[in-house]
């Protein structure tokens, strides 16, 4: 390329020479495009294009290097390759230029409209990337004609105002009065700001087609929303049936800066294209004004563009500028069309600027004086694209001007805030608020019909080569479900699962190496030996039976947590559980955790039933392997938000899987599940504990009448504890088993407590260190159970790490905690 005799020239060029040349700017002609409205993320010059020449080079710039850069030669498939190509390399098609400047003026003047109005309030303007309206506009047209019926939206908070009123279609007058702050006293100790909280409506095409929106709720850690949004397209699509994928379409906006950089946006990436997770594509949208709160491109990412991240992926990136708005609709339609053809994911890189700071009570110029500098010269976007196109858009500006201070003035009189979402039907029969005790049912299944199941969940195919361990597991289980032996863990959360999908409730479990189990306990698949073909008892009960789906997932908790969440959200009559591999390994997942789990309802009055399943106790494994954090659940419980609990044998695990199911209380519940009690014969159950009615949230001491001594605890130290009494011909101490923790069962524990009127010792037991575990939680509230009576606590000392790292150690601290729990000094 760099011999001059090399030059292609254009004159008299052959097909051959011409495809070559085209091919070089299909390849690297994005780096050279013209993408910043203000010229300061500059073309980045190439080599290999710099010596081609002629009609048909200029050509290939033209197409190239323009408003649009293209990235796609990573993909491939050739066919995906050519059908971007060729649509690129064809004559642009016409634009609506009236269209297209009307949601412009709508855009700009909205955000001059409240600026005047609400001078120093928060509002994350879009204005520098005005042309965003235009975008999901065009996007929404065609995904209307490719037979979309709703849309999932995700976004943080730049733009979200404007995209409410604009796509989701609320009236201004609810925006307005939020700024108001009409009603204050209805969100006291609750709710959100107004750019967080989510939004339904509807999208009226041009010819008249209506689609649902949905805004999802979202916090102020940028890309938390992404796999929630797409679990919610998910379980939208997953009811809608086989062609779900065609009626719902996620679309998911991003900041440049937290697109490059949040991890939680990089682990969604990477399942969006796995069995279990896929939405048959995505359209992402990179809201790109080139700074990140304060810190420039080169600060935010290693590379040239934000979007860099995406090529790892077969997936097309569309930069393009968006000072240009007839290229942004363009790109706007060839993303969704390609979508629907590859069922792909797909990137559009809106590349503008920030016409104020992060917001609009930041000042910019500290920062990016010479930037802002430009911006404050710069006429907004609609005045730019009527010259462009001779309109005159006097009338119109005048127009929209008045109804936006229109619907200000009346919003000034609302009583209310006005509610910006509608639940769909699906959400009917399911409540949230506080507990009350008629939310409970029964949840015992007789034994025959325990059977029954038994039977299905340990048949396979008369052809089917089966491992010689998982065929004695299947022949021990099955020994289990007809009651001639005890029912372990694993066994009991089978019949859970079975019971409840022959009575038409579907279930959905995903997880780190959930397929198998961590502790090699739940075979929910087997596999055959001979070809690795797959089948699953569960999915193979009756043909009336409701669905399973059973996914390991990418080493990932942040973003496979928030997809189940966003799946629970939109799937209420499901039971849907993510699994940790360890408990502690859902730290990973904190933002989740505390965003969405935890406040969801208290913040978005949203509800959710996802169960997180975390293997916790102290077995000498070390600090990661020991504890699934319990004390950080408790401090986040309020209001009765979430339920927190530990089942200390099968039956119990059985019937709170069920309760969670079968109850219209809708609150997440984290369940802290065994590893060595799986097989441990005294957390086994009989059948008949399977058909006895409820989950019990304390349970009694059945072998001590009359106690002196009343040990509380929870876990699996209830069961060395009882060990260490038996060592000990112990008849005066009686073990209580706090199941449930939150809600915290105060009634059950004084009626438990009546049978013990004798005792004067009162102690609470637990293996985690004194600054961990629920510790701080449970004692002010069995003080208050125990009305006067004096309680000590036997911990292990407090510690920065949860567990030691030497088995040997661990088992001299352990045999220490139960001889004090069995002593009377303080500990």
């Amino acid at each position: 390329m760099k011999d001059k005799s090399a030059v292609i020239e254009a004159n008299g060029v052959s097909n051959e020479k011409r495809e070559a040349v085209f091919d070089a700017f299909r390849r690297w002609g994005y780096l050279e495009a013209t993408l910043d409205p203000l010229g300061d993320f500059k073309p980045e010059p190439v080599p290999e294009l710099k010596q081609l020449t002629g009609e048909s080079a200029d050509e290939a710039r033209r197409i190239y290097c323009g408003t649009i850069g293209a990235e796609f030669m990573h993909i491939l498939d050739a066919e995906r390759r050519r059908w971007i190509q060729e649509r690129l390399e064809a004559p642009a098609p016409e634009t609506d230029h009236a269209r297209i400047l009307e949601r412009l003026v709508r855009a700009e003047l909205f955000e001059q409209v409240v600026q005047s109005r609400y001078l120093g309030n928060k509002r994350f303007s879009i204005e520098g990337l005005a042309a965003l309206i235009p975008l999901l506009d065009e996007a929404l047209e065609t995904a209307a004609e490719n037979g979309v019926e709703e849309i999932v939206l995700g976004m943080s908070h730049r733009g979200r105002l404007n995209v409410m009123i604009h796509i989701v279609g609320r009236p201004a007058e609810d925006i307005f009065a939020r700024f108001e702050e009409v009603d204050a006293r209805s969100e006291l100790g609750g709710g959100d700001v107004k750019y967080h909280i989510g939004a339904t409506g509807e999208y009226t095409t041009r010819n008249g087609q209506t689609l649902g929106i949905h805004l999802v709720s979202n916090p102020s850690h940028l890309e938390a929303v992404d796999p929630v949004a797409l679990g919610r397209a998910r379980a939208k699509q997953t009811r809608r049936g086989e062609d779900g994928i065609a009626r719902v379409l996620p679309v998911v906006l991003h900041g440049d800066a937290a697109f490059a950089g949040q991890g939680i946006w990089a682990e969604t990436l990477n399942f969006l294209m796995i069995d279990g997770f896929s939405v048959g594509g995505s359209v992402h949208i990179i809201v790109n004004n080139l700074i990140g709160f304060t810190a420039v491109p080169s600060e935010c990412q290693s590379s040239r563009f934000a979007s860099d991240i995406v090529k790892r992926l077969p997936v097309p990136i569309f930069h393009v500028n968006a000072e240009d708005p007839d290229a942004v609709v363009r790109i706007a339609r060839l993303a969704v069309e390609y979508r629907y053809a590859f069922q792909s994911p797909v990137v559009i890189d809106l590349i503008g600027y920030r016409r104020y700071g992060h917001s609009e009570i930041d000042d910019p110029t500290i920062t990016q004086p010479l930037r802002y500098r430009k911006i404050q010269a710069h006429p907004p976007l609609w005045k730019l694209y009527a010259e462009k196109t001779g309109a005159d858009p006097a009338n119109t500006v005048e127009a929209v001007r008045s109804e936006f201070e229109a619907a200000q003035k009346n919003a000034v009189n609302f009583e209310k805030i006005p509610k910006m979402w509608q639940l769909p039907p699906y959400w009917n029969n399911f409540k949230g608020g506080r507990y009350k005790p008629e939310f409970e049912v029964d949840t015992g299944v007789p034994e025959d019909k325990l059977h029954a199941i038994t039977t299905k969940l340990t048949s396979y195919p008369d052809d089917f080569a089966i491992h010689p361990k998982i065929k004695k597991l299947l022949e021990q289980r099955a020994a289990m479900g007809a009651g001639k032996s005890l029912v372990d863990y694993g066994m009991a959360e089978a019949l859970a699962f079975g019971s409840l999908l022959t009575e038409g409730i579907p279930v959905r479990l995903s997880g780190e190496d959930s397929k198998r189990g961590t502790f090699n306990q739940r075979h929910a698949a087997l596999i055959d030996t001979q070809t690795e073909a797959e089948v699953i008892p569960l999915a193979n009960l009756s043909v009336e039976q409701a669905r399973f789906e059973v996914y390991n997932t990418a080493l990932s908790e942040a973003g496979a947590m928030g997809f189940e969440y966003g799946f629970s959200r939109d799937f209420p009559e499901a039971l849907v559980l993510w699994e940790a591999q360890f408990g502690d390994f859902a730290n990973g997942a904190q933002v989740v955790i505390d965003q969405f789990i935890a406040a969801g309802e208290d913040k978005w009055r949203l509800l959710s039933g996802l169960v997180l399943l975390l293997p916790h106790g102290y077995e000498g494994q070390g600090p990661e392997h020991s504890s699934g954090r319990i004390e950080r659940y408790l401090q986040l419980a309020a209001r009765d938000n979430i339920q927190v609990c530990q089942p200390s044998n099968a039956a119990q695990y059985f019937h709170l899987l069920r309760r969670q199911a079968l109850r219209r209380w809708r609150k997440p519940l984290v369940v802290f599940t065994p590893k060595s009690m799986l097989r441990n014969p005294a957390a086994a159950s009989p059948l008949a504990d399977f058909s006895r009615p409820r989950f019990q949230t304390v349970l009694p001491d059945a072998e001590v009448q009359h106690a002196e001594r009343v040990l509380f605890c929870t876990g699996k130290i209830g069961h060395e504890l009882a060990a260490e009494r038996k060592r000990r011909n112990d008849a005066s101490t009686a073990i209580v088993s706090v199941e449930q923790m939150y809600p915290f069962p105060e009634k059950e524990l004084e009626e438990v407590l009546g049978a013990y009127s004798s005792a004067q010792d009162f102690v609470w037991v637990q293996e985690e260190p004194s600054n961990m575990g629920p510790l701080n939680f449970v004692m002010p509230r069995l003080k208050r159970v125990l009305r006067g009576h004096a309680l000590r606590s036997v911990k292990r000392s407090a510690s920065a790490s949860p567990a030691t790292g030497s088995a040997k150690a661990h088992e001299l601290e352990q045999k220490t905690l139960l001889a004090l729990a069995f002593g009377t000094g303080k500990a």
